[in-house]
């Protein structure tokens, strides 16, 4: 069994004392053995890390992604959520196996890079071919513990909704399948690399039949729930004219509110809604960059996570948000919740947990992963803060919110170096940007 030890570096354990402390970390296989100040116990057969200068945090899990659009980005720069859609909606009708395989091994390159140890994917368009499967298998690859979310749609234009009617599915078509990615891939077990999730798109690009079948079906086997809401004020409009509600009470009515459900954005909630969330324990995948490209809003985080509500961090579809990096989220996420309700909304170590431990709750995996326990997955970052950027900044977990993104000294995921040196391991950056520029090309033809 692989044993790694961390030494010297400044711990962020995120466990429940919020223990911070100069000292080690030993991981053994794919697990956490010790956290502590001061040296580790001497082992004989152990890989040595020297982390003086380094700030050790949790993998960071982002909880909202579309992997595919990597391949599509920098279009409709300038647009609305609703222009945006309809501008790009053609080229992912075009999308193949191949082209979410490209994509998603890009995508999730950059996410790697940038601290990420898990992620959720939203995966809603289906015009033809296994494409959970290509990006499962990109998944693996690249070595990330990954949740791909079956997403679906079944409300095309010719039945009042927003996407073409090319890339939507029936009902039965998308339950089965969705039912059968479930038989098919997940794990249920505590060191799972890979769980399914039902997802529907959006109230208006989904049914209500689908939304509450959906529900059924995720309950049924024991999966988690996701889905758009609330993201635009004209998400809300067409929620009130189309059904007499907004999104949230529609999505309620639905079967979708609980522990068991998370939504992306989240943003245009009234205090009512929030109370009702947090009393539900219902969480929302908060995430900024994307939210400002489109000139969405602003999710009022720091009232949903004083309700009760799990706030997750996401860097959305890369189609919106052509960075992927998810450690900067934290620091939008930050200056975002300031910039609405002041310097005490939101403090560095507050959306450090929303990177952490609020996303982990998001997917049922507070047992596993989100701190730095003994017994825990041995999902950590490693950020070397020696550089310039960083040097005379006292506070190490200041250093990673509020400064410029640190490189990574290394990156464990399940055990395994998927970063070292700020370098990814598990596949060559310069072929994978090769791909997508071939790709793109090809869907922009």
């Amino acid at each position: 069994m692989s044993r790694i030890v961390i030494e010297g570096a400044h711990v962020a354990t995120l466990d429940p004392a919020r223990r911070e402390f100069t000292g080690h970390v030993v991981a053994e296989g794919n697990r956490l053995v010790a956290a502590g100040p001061g040296p580790a116990p001497a082992y004989d057969d152990a890989r040595v890390v020297d982390g003086r200068g380094c700030l050790v945090t949790p993998g960071f899990v982002n909880t909202h992604q579309h992997l595919y659009q990597w391949v599509t980005r920098g279009l409709a720069a300038d647009a609305t959520l609703f222009e945006w859609l309809t501008t790009l909606y053609p080229v992912w009708a075009r999308i193949t196996p191949e082209t979410v395989y490209v994509a998603a091994r890009a995508a999730l390159a950059q996410l790697a890079l940038t601290g990420c140890t898990t992620v959720a994917d939203h995966h809603y368009v289906f015009p033809g071919g296994d494409l959970l499967a290509a990006e499962i298998q990109a998944a693996s690859e690249i070595g990330l513990r990954f949740h791909p979310a079956r997403g679906s749609m079944d409300r095309g234009q010719k039945d009042g909704g927003l996407p073409p009617d090319s890339v939507v599915e029936d009902r039965d078509t998308i339950l089965t399948a969705t039912e059968d990615a479930i038989d098919r891939w997940h794990d249920p077990s505590s060191d799972a690399m890979l769980q399914i999730v039902v997802a529907p798109c959006s109230p208006f690009s989904v049914s209500g039949e689908l939304m509450r079948e959906s529900a059924e079906l995720a309950r049924r086997r024991g999966v988690r729930l996701h889905t758009h809401l609330a993201e635009t004020t004209d998400e809300t409009s067409w929620c009130r004219e189309t059904y007499g509600c907004t999104p949230l009470e529609y999505a309620d009515q639905l079967g979708w509110t609980g522990p068991d459900v998370w939504f992306a954005h989240g943003i245009h909630f009234d205090d009512a809604e929030i109370k009702h969330l947090g009393g539900t324990g219902t969480g929302v995948a908060h995430c900024p960059s994307s939210n400002a490209r489109l000139g969405a809003g602003i999710a009022r985080t720091a009232d949903l996570r004083a309700a009760g509500s799990p706030v997750g961090l996401g860097v959305d579809g890369a189609a919106s948000n052509e960075s992927g990096s998810l450690v900067e989220e934290l620091r939008h996420a930050l200056l975002f919740a300031r910039a609405r309700g002041g310097p005490q909304a939101l403090t560095v170590r507050d959306t450090l947990e929303m990177a952490t431990l609020d996303g982990a709750r998001i997917l049922g995996r507070s047992d596993d992963i989100g701190s730095l326990e003994p017994g825990k997955l041995a999902d950590l970052a490693l950020w070397d803060l020696t550089g310039l950027p960083h040097a005379g900044i006292p506070d190490p977990v200041v250093a990673l919110t509020l400064s410029t993104p640190p490189p990574l000294a290394l990156l464990l995921t399940n055990g395994r170096p998927v970063v070292e040196h700020a370098v990814l391991q598990t596949a060559d950056p310069a072929a994978l940007a090769t791909d997508v520029a071939r790709t793109q090309a090809g869907l922009l033809l």
